[in-house]
């Protein structure tokens, strides 16, 4: 199972067109996690399970979605609701409650990547407005029976590191 993970591209709509254009039928799943500043209708929208970020006002974006992709189940969020610039406790909380063992956020605009009880954090940065790197990124995860593999690309599709967790 691949997903594809983005975040805050804060109304930049052909960068999302040339990564889906990209990776298309490479990824099995598409996931945005907030402030595209798109309409949820938008053609660059389409083919993302999105979330809505804070810098986002279209109501049709939840601010939370949970999905089953084969044998994982994800959760997503943007991160602002749940303090994400502070600590990831309040999203651990919230991942376990929903039974889910990958967390995909943004909000931070910083790349990284965390396993932490069986949980697998995901934070793509942002493929606009990076913090911490002058590389715009937004990252694949690629999970293969008890290994997780977390590859981040800069938004021309080179691939800058990769990490490998064991579940």
């Amino acid at each position: 199972m691949k997903v594809l993970i983005v975040s805050d591209n804060h109304g930049q709509a052909e960068v999302l067109r040339q990564i889906k254009a990209r990776h298309q039928g490479e990824v099995d799943f598409f996931i945005h996690c907030g402030d595209s500043e798109l309409p949820s209708t938008s053609e660059e929208m389409k083919g993302f399970y999105g979330v809505r970020g804070n810098c986002d006002f279209d109501d049709d974006y939840p601010q939370q979605l949970t999905k089953e992709i084969g044998n994982q189940r994800l959760f997503a969020t943007h991160g602002h609701l749940y303090q994400v610039k502070s600590s990831l406790l309040p999203l651990k909380y919230a991942v376990e409650e929903e039974n889910a063992n990958i967390a995909c956020f943004g909000h931070s605009h910083i790349a990284g990547v965390e396993y932490l009880d069986g949980i697998l954090f995901i934070n793509p940065g942002s493929i606009e407005l990076p913090r911490m790197t002058r590389n715009k990124t937004y990252a694949i995860l690629d999970a293969k029976d008890s290994c997780y593999f977390v590859h981040y690309y800069n938004e021309k599709g080179e691939k800058l590191s990769s990490h490998t967790f064991e579940k």
